[in-house]
This record gives structure tokens, sequence and C-alpha cells, in this order.
């Protein structure tokens, strides 16, 4: 298949890397929120996560994008691969202060959560067998279903799978393209407003900030190529859960 990208007109005042900086301090605020912030002010809690929303969309908007750019699809595939299985540990410390692997009643255990970045990876699995040769389309479509079924066990379940689908799908069909990306995340997140309550969870309409920061700020442009930029968010992530994580079950409580 054709593996060309429209770049979009360059009216936007952001590149892809600022943008990047932008969604990590947006997800450092909201870890901070459901670390520490929520018990104590959840309005102020709320409005932290509001912020936090913009960044499991924007880094599956670039994922889907990254498929068609990047030089080595195999070698970013592994990177993010290797990248989930270092954040999971972080990810379930931070999350439930246990480890990984733990005995419980005599029992062995293992916490299958997963953080964002393994979601991300199902993605751009999602995208590299939708683009093989080797499959017929039926095939691909229940390989994908299941990609979406193991990423429940994720952050940002399926939306962050068929979201990097939806991006590079319609790469070439701009309308197409921001009207299934935002459905894809705009869906879960108004059904889980209705069934949990809007007063509780309305900071989920935070994901609609996206597509307007994304269509009218990114100028579609990578910026520096700098490896620091390439580097920073994988090894970030990891650290600053574990930071968060240290903090939150060791020293403050």
């Amino acid at each position: 298949m054709e593996n060309t990208l429209i770049k979009p007109v360059n009216r936007g005042c952001l590149n892809r890397n600022q943008i990047k900086y932008i969604v990590i301090i947006a997800m450092l605020i909201d870890h901070i929120a459901w670390g520490f912030v929520d018990a104590v002010n959840p309005f102020l809690g709320a409005c932290m996560h509001l912020i936090g929303r913009l960044t499991g969309p924007t880094m599956a908007y670039f994922v889907g994008e990254g498929y068609s750019y990047t030089k080595d699809v195999g070698r970013y595939q592994k990177r993010l691969a290797l990248f989930a299985l270092i954040s999971w540990p972080a990810y379930v410390y931070f999350e439930s202060g246990s480890l990984v692997f733990y005995f419980e009643n005599g029992h062995f255990m293992i916490n299958p959560v997963q953080s964002v970045i393994f979601t991300l990876f199902l993605g751009l699995s999602a995208i590299r067998i939708w683009e093989s040769p080797k499959m017929k389309k039926p095939v691909k479509i229940v390989c994908i279903i299941l990609l979406c079924m193991l990423s429940c066990i994720g952050d940002w379940a399926i939306m962050d799978v068929l979201g990097c689908l939806f991006v590079h799908i319609y790469r070439n069909r701009p309308k197409a393209k921001w009207t299934a990306f935002t459905l894809t995340f705009f869906i879960p997140n108004a059904l889980l407003m209705i069934f949990v309550g809007f007063h509780s969870a309305w900071f989920q309409a935070g994901v609609l900030f996206v597509p307007l920061m994304l269509g009218f700020l990114y100028n579609g442009q990578c910026g520096s190529k700098a490896k620091i930029h390439k580097w920073f968010f994988y090894l970030f992530y990891p650290v600053h859960l574990v930071v968060l994580g240290l903090l939150k079950w060791m020293i403050l409580r």
C-alpha cells in the first residue's frame, strides 16, 4: 500500500516537538492530581484531569502519523514494546503501590495493568496489520478487534488503538480523519460521563480539545531532530511515575 502522508496546511504555530512537550506537562499535571490532589480538593483535581485529557489522544495521533514518516517501522514498534515493558512496573507501582509480581495468601500473582505506552504499541501494531499484504481484510479486522480487547488492560484502552489506526487509514482524507479520531475518543468518554455521572466525570470532555489543538496549532512540522526530543518522552514517562509513586506511597503516606 502507498505509504504517503499529506502534510496539513502550514497555519499552526507549534511543531510536533513543542506539542509533545505540552502534552507531557499535561500528563504530569494529570498524574499529580491522581496521586495527591483528588482526595484533598476534588474540583481542583478534576480541573487538572481536564488538562490531562490532552495527552493520550495526542500521542495516538502522532503514532498514527508517525507510521508514514518513520524510516524503520519495525524499530519504532520494538522501541514502543521495550518502553512499555520498562514502564509496566513503574505504572503498577504508581497506581497501586505494589510490584508487578507478588504473593498473596500463598499464591503467586501478576498485576497485568499496563500503561499508555503499551496501548500505543498495540495501536502501531494495528496499523502494521492493516498494511500487511499477506492478510485478507476480514482477518485484519479480527486481529484488530483482538488487539482492542487486549488493550483493555492498558491506559486509554481501545481508544489509543483505534485512534492510531484511523489517523493512518484516513491520513489523506482530512474530514474523515478528524471525524473518526474525534468520535473514537469522545464517544467512550461521553458514555463514561453518562454512566458515572457528569458531576464526577465532566473532565473527560477534555478530549475534545485535542482535535482543536492539533487542527489549529499544529503546523505539521517535526521541529528539531536532536535525539533528546526523540527520547525524552520514553525516558520521562517511567521516571516520573517512579518519583511520584515514591512520594505517594512511601514519603507522604
